[in-house]
């Protein structure tokens, strides 16, 4: 399982890019591990799928903020 279950929004945007990245790996691995856990029967809980998927989903919307946020005011200095 991921180290912070529910991250919030508030928390995700104050990591770095690297830590995000690592979030999104560790959170794409966890997905992996529990599709494989349904796939064979051992799945406990299926609730957490849908979690995992979401929280990969807030930090890659963060992340996209970010790149967006950057491109923007590269634009408006040139």
């Amino acid at each position: 399982m991921a180290k912070n279950p529910e991250a919030k929004p508030s928390d995700v945007r104050t990591k770095t890019p690297d830590e995000l990245n690592q979030m999104v790996l560790d959170l794409r691995k966890e997905q992996f591990n529990l599709r494989f856990q349904r796939a064979t029967g051992q799945a406990e809980g299926t609730a957490r799928i849908r979690t995992v998927r979401r929280e990969i989903a807030r930090v890659k919307t963060i992340m996209g903020e970010r790149t967006r946020g950057e491109r923007a005011t590269a634009a408006t200095r040139t």
